[in-house]
């Protein structure tokens, strides 16, 4: 190989380290050569993307355009300040729940090129700013410095404010996202992007429930201190500063300014040990490690399981849910909800304790569908069931391992949806209820899994039904829940009854009696469905493999 050649390590090293300028707008055309054949995929991809791209810069306009008009209000440095606090900490979380959402963020595909860090972080850098993101948080700085800036100081303040909260935002995420990527291309990473749904759904409940306490209130004033603290965390620090300098304390003013500069520097710093790092390191996933062998004996609480096949359905189940992604997102998300909404009610002073029902019916929904989380797997199951029997145990013991986790967890809602509104009476009652209610739905669910099972795909990422059996799932979830409904009315007609009468005293009779009627309805909804699993398998096993 002669010295001149283009592959030569003389022109890698001039390409890596004297033609550096260079370096930065080859990344802005590579950013933009990825989006547009990304776009390209699909005509369903193109019209999504510009769908959120114009909902985004609606969005981004109104941002602007209100913190604008509130420029001169008395809270419009608590709105602000939160505001731009708000959108740093989504700029931090983002990366860990879309990971794919921008195909720069892996640095590890810049492997085998000649590259150096100081370079690679300045395009990468630049790179950044291209895109809808980075543009709305460009409007909500610009607005929240033009509604706290009042003078000439404050105004030069905002002029540094806005970039530094820019960089800042596309820094954090760019080093959050080098030094988890690891993580984030993993199956651990697969499961927080199936997870991040749950996490905008908490977030919706949370921004709701703050909404309503500021309303009873009767205004923003409960926001100042939090925003006299935000405005020390950067970037929100930054416009903290643009609304000291409006203060005239310049003092303050230049800490916080060189508070969120000296972050932005750290960031820059962490971002550039986190790129040499997976530069020169080997993957250890890659690496030959020696694990010691697994003694039989040391299996912790799988002991605690039944033996024969009992016992190795209830741990194959119970370790879809520690291991399998959609498996784990449908259970904390049903864990997550069915919390959530009794409490939050409870809360806000508009709830019942019979709202706890919602965390048995949350729960109860995964027993639907059970063979679908077997993928073509189930065939595996088939060959195991030749008797009505044999899918009875089968079934019951899927339904075992979902009570060991619902029946604590639904007793302890109830107990704390109680404990928050103060009605301690109603506890027994609300209880019964919710375990007929769990019981309802495991028969429904156990013969919904036998008539309409469908696949779950699993390199599809938010997609948990295979295209063309969307009528299945639709029919087996609120078909069941309906039918479950249906099957709960004799406890509820009582508890209505007993309300009605004013027999506080016989109201604990519905705890034992709910409980009752829920294990007579889950025994008939197995026996029921068992015969038409054995005889169903060859149509159940094509239904749940083709996603």
């Amino acid at each position: 190989m002669s010295p001149t050649s283009p592959i030569s390590p003389t022109a890698h090293s001039s390409a890596a380290g004297g033609d550096t300028a260079a370096l930065t707008p080859v990344f802005v055309r590579l950013k933009l050569a990825l989006l547009r054949n990304g776009l390209r995929q699909s005509s369903g991809r193109t019209v999504a993307y510009v769908l959120s791209a114009v909902c985004g810069l609606l969005v981004a306009a109104a941002l602007l355009l209100g913190l604008v008009l509130l420029r001169g209000n008395a809270h419009a440095d608590a709105i602000a300040l939160l505001l731009v606090g708000l959108t740093g900490l989504g700029w931090a979380v983002m990366p860990l729940f879309f990971p794919s959402g921008d195909e720069t963020l892996d640095p590890t595909r810049l492997v085998m090129l000649p590259l150096r860090p100081a370079p690679l972080v300045r395009a990468l850098l630049v790179s950044s700013l291209v895109g809808i993101g980075p543009l709305f948080t460009l409007c909500l700085a610009v607005g929240a410095g033009i509604s706290l800036a009042h003078g000439a100081a404050a105004t030069v303040t905002a002029v540094l404010a806005v970039p530094l909260v820019l960089l800042m935002c596309v820094a954090l995420a760019r080093a959050v996202a080098a030094g988890n990527i690891r993580l984030l291309t993993s199956r651990k990473g697969r499961d927080l992007a199936v997870l991040s749904g749950l996490v905008v759904a908490v977030g919706i409940q949370i921004v709701n429930f703050g909404a309503q306490r500021l309303g009873q209130a009767g205004g923003l004033s409960p926001l100042e201190p939090i925003a006299d603290v935000v405005g020390w965390i950067p970037p929100a620090s930054a416009i903290g500063a643009v609304d000291s300098a409006s203060e005239g304390a310049y003092g303050r003013a230049a800490a916080q300014l060189l508070l969120t500069a000296a972050v932005l520097v750290w960031l820059l710093h962490a971002w550039r040990r986190s790129l040499v790092k997976l530069m020169t390191a080997p993957d250890g996933s890659t690496l030959q490690t020696a694990e010691p062998a697994r003694k039989e004996s040391a299996r912790g609480l799988w002991q605690l399981l039944p033996e024969g096949r009992t016992g190795t359905v209830m741990e194959r189940s119970l370790r879809y849910i520690l291991r399998d992604p959609k498996t784990k997102s449908a259970w904390v998300t049903s864990l997550a909800i069915g919390l959530i909404v009794p409490l939050f009610n409870a809360l806000q002073g508009t709830g019942s304790i019979y709202f706890a029902c919602f965390a048995a019916g949350m729960l109860g929904i995964l027993m639907y569908n059970q063979f679908g989380q077997d993928t073509s797997a189930f065939w595996m199951v088939a060959q195991t069931i030749s008797t009505p029997r044999d899918a009875f145990v089968e079934l019951r013991a899927r339904a075992y391992a979902l009570l060991v986790i619902t029946l604590p967890y639904s007793a302890l809602v109830t107990g704390l949806t109680a404990a928050v509104l103060g009605d301690w009476t109603q506890l027994l009652d609300a209880l019964g209820l919710s375990f007929a209610l769990l019981g309802a739905m495991l028969a429904t669910g156990a013969v919904a899994s036998a008539r309409f099972p469908y696949s779950i795909p699993q390199d599809s990422g938010y997609k948990n039904v295979a295209p063309g059996q969307v009528g299945l799932a639709w029919i087996s979830i609120f078909g069941g829940m309906l039918a479950a409904a249906l099957l709960c009315a004799p406890v509820i007609a009582l508890t209505v009854f007993l309300h009605a009468a004013d027999l506080p005293d016989w109201r604990w009779l519905l705890l034992p009696v709910g409980t009752a009627y829920g294990l007579l309805l889950a025994w008939a909804g197995l026996r029921v469905a068992a015969p038409q699993v054995a005889r169903r398998l060859p149509e159940i096993l094509t239904a749940v493999s083709k996603g």
